[in-house]
């Protein structure tokens, strides 16, 4: 599993991006880097959003928000909240990741990440984002399903 350490490269599907701004929790440090799965992990905090990683573990009442349009974020533990803004890419966006896991022939699956880089077609206790649109130039373009119910143990 590799976490994002820098903004991700990604497209975005003619004109297909719908933004939202959210603001990140305080409760713990984070960075969030452009292109990272973000969501409302309601065990640390109901209100505010932050970052998936690999070492997130979700229940059934976190929800994914979107993908995170802009990066590197980042959040001192004690920062005022309202000073940590971050606009995401939320439901019907269609934004593309570099990703070798699809092809044309997986068009309509689900797409969930493994960890705040990787793209996966399965993967218990993790987030879907949304159902894979196409493939192209070897990137994967997903179709932002926002706000949707985690699975988790």
């Amino acid at each position: 599993m590799a976490d994002l350490t820098k903004n991700a490269s990604l497209r975005i599907w003619n004109d297909t991006a719908f933004t939202e701004s959210w603001i990140l929790d305080n409760s713990t440090a984070q960075t969030i880097y452009k292109g990272q799965p973000i969501i409302l992990d309601t065990n640390v905090d109901a209100s505010y959003v932050r970052g998936f990683v690999d070492a997130t573990t979700l229940t059934s009442t976190d929800i994914f928000i979107g993908i995170a349009a802009e990066g590197p974020k980042v959040v001192a533990t004690g920062d005022l909240e309202i000073d940590n803004e971050i606009i995401v890419y939320v439901d019907r966006s269609i934004i593309g990741f570099l990703s070798t896991v699809y092809d044309d022939s997986d068009v309509g699956d689900p797409v969930y990440m493994s960890d705040s880089a990787t793209l996966h077609t399965l993967v218990d206790d993790n987030p879907a984002i949304g159902k894979l649109h196409r493939v192209v130039d070897g990137y994967a373009y997903v179709q932002i399903v926002s706000p949707y119910i985690c699975s988790g143990a």
